[in-house]
């Protein structure tokens, strides 16, 4: 069982959110008596919030961030953005050296490829098309940023699923579904038989609630184009929430 009842209650904690993972660390730690804010960056209209206080919108980079968290008195910073959201991850790091706050990151584990699965990696979505052979059909979970690489290529196409609608119109031989996760395997494995689909396209951002296209494209034998994580700064990682809570423990007992 988590040992929640040893968290600091005199702490007052900035979780950089936007996760799953981190609205439920906002409750665990509010209902321990911590002073919690969550920070959105408000990219996602009508986010699911976590209980508490919450700050909708960015900082305006580091000299920003830095600002607001004096301002607040936040002293432990939390990094549980999503693992792609390597700018923030950055100025998190570079603020908390620069006022010498401690910095914890609460982390999904990465989705590891499976006996029977074929997995090509690229370093970015551009990569990612590339790779994507002529006439595939293709179902496409990266969500609604740099879709223009993807449109580039006349030959592709295929179901595109996001939360938000891309900015950009579709071209005839793409499909929009607007839907938020959890997805699971047997939906998911209908779905690309519904479609024809032939590769998936889609970022490694690990968690149960959207591993269920993986588990799909391994049965179908379904070949999947993955976009490896971006690098982050080194920090202290936590990659449950009940590790996460104990390291907040270390820091405060």
């Amino acid at each position: 069982m988590p040992n929640d009842h040893h968290v600091g209650k005199d702490r007052r904690i900035l979780i950089l959110g936007g996760t799953a993972e981190a609205r439920v660390l906002a409750g665990r730690l509010l209902t321990n008596g911590c002073s919690v804010v969550s920070s959105l960056a408000g990219v996602t209209e009508n986010p699911m919030l976590p209980d508490g206080e919450v700050r909708m919108g960015g900082f305006g980079g580091v000299d920003g961030l830095v600002d607001y968290l004096s301002s607040a008195n936040i002293n432990l910073l939390i990094d549980a953005t999503h693992p792609f959201a390597a700018i923030m991850s950055q100025h998190a790091h570079a603020a908390a050296q620069f006022l010498s706050l401690p910095l914890l990151r609460l982390e999904r584990p990465i989705w590891q490829a499976q006996a029977g699965e074929h997995w090509t990696h690229a370093i970015d979505m551009a990569r990612a098309v590339e790779l994507l052979p002529d006439n595939a059909k293709v179902f496409v979970t990266t969500g609604r940023k740099n879709l223009r690489l993807l449109f580039g290529r006349g030959d592709l196409r295929g179901l595109i699923r996001s939360i938000e609608a891309p900015a950009e119109n579709l071209p005839q031989n793409w499909q929009l579904l607007q839907d938020r996760p959890p997805h699971l395997a047997a939906d998911e494995a209908a779905l690309m038989k519904q479609h024809g689909i032939t590769h998936l396209l889609t970022k490694n951002a690990g968690g149960a609630s959207t591993y269920g296209k993986i588990a799909a494209a391994r049965e179908l034998g379904v070949s999947v184009v993955m976009i490896d994580r971006p690098l982050k700064p080194v920090c202290p990682t936590s990659f449950t929430i009940d590790a996460m809570i104990d390291a907040v423990n270390q820091r405060v007992v």
